[in-house]
């Protein structure tokens, strides 16, 4: 009997497996969402048998988690593309990263941010010249934004929430989150140095996974000259691995800072951040140095 002819009819979670059936799979799906869609590099990273990634794409594919569009003719050969129904995943995958990094790489304590030798810090760190996902995020009107300026290099800050005044956003204990509270501090400081840092020829932006509406009344109520982008649906986070942790019901980014190339590709680090404000000034410095004269 297959293992699908097992699955719980009225069972979401038995359905769920019936299609994403072992770790592989999960992991094809990962590396897909962060931009490795063609099969050798797929295979490359991995390490799976040819056999094993081909029989898992075609199960995808068959599922509509996956859609094949041709980039060669001779040979054949394809990407793989997370569908709508492949991006409704991602949660689930951020989900599963802040499981394991609170509940089996670290002691189980709900925190918003790391200890610097931290495996979650080396994780985040190893991004320095990767390239950022191709993915549009949802700007404060809702409509679609790349987290990077074209041509320009970028300042692309990641906080765990930050609200307007009577916007009562913030969860029950939030204070006590270690690393959750600075977010309003951050992006005012951000406001102060944009004209700084736009001389310097770097673009800011701001991300969290709050919904465009709550971002834009923030950026209302603190006059901010930047966007604020919202990644309420994982897109950012699963396609780079984000830290994130949970409170409120939410998944939430912790603290972190990257700086980005004209290329999209990651050039500098910081995590943690554990001076909201004091970061800001540490990144113009790193904007400074790192651009070309």
């Amino acid at each position: 009997m297959r293992r699908a002819d097992l699955a719980d009819a009225d069972c979401g979670i038995a359905q769920a497996l019936g299609v994403l059936g072992d770790w592989w799979t999960f992991l094809i799906v990962r590396d897909i969402a962060g931009g490795t869609t063609r099969f050798d590099p797929l295979q490359r990273e991995l390490g799976v048998s040819r056999r094993a990634l081909t029989e898992r794409l075609a199960a995808l594919v068959a599922h509509g988690v996956l859609e094949k569009r041709p980039y060669s003719q001779h040979p054949p050969r394809f990407d793989y593309l997370l569908t709508r129904k492949g991006e409704g995943l991602l949660p689930v995958l951020v989900a599963l990263q802040d499981w394991g990094t609170r509940h089996l790489m670290g002691d189980g304590e709900l925190t918003a941010t790391a200890e610097a030798g931290s495996p979650e810090a080396r994780r985040v760190h190893g991004l320095v010249g990767r390239r950022l996902p191709e993915v549009a995020l949802a700007g404060a009107d809702g409509r679609p934004v790349a987290p990077s300026a074209a041509g320009d290099w970028t300042v692309l800050y990641f906080f765990p929430g930050a609200y307007a005044p009577d916007a009562h956003g913030y969860p029950p204990g939030w204070g006590d989150i270690p690393g959750a509270r600075g977010c309003t501090l951050e992006s005012t400081t951000y406001a102060d140095r944009y004209p700084a840092l736009r001389a310097a020829g770097a673009e800011v932006r701001g991300v969290s996974t709050q919904r465009p509406d709550q971002l834009a009344a923030f950026a209302a109520y603190a006059r901010l000259p930047f966007p604020l982008l919202s990644d309420s649906d994982g897109r950012l986070a699963a396609g780079l691995l984000l830290p994130t942790f949970r409170a409120g019901g939410v998944e939430r980014f912790k603290r972190l800072t990257l700086l980005v190339d004209p290329g999209a590709v990651v050039r500098a680090v910081q995590f943690p951040v554990t001076d909201p404000a004091g970061s800001v000034d540490e990144m113009l410095d790193l904007v400074r140095r790192s651009r070309p004269v």
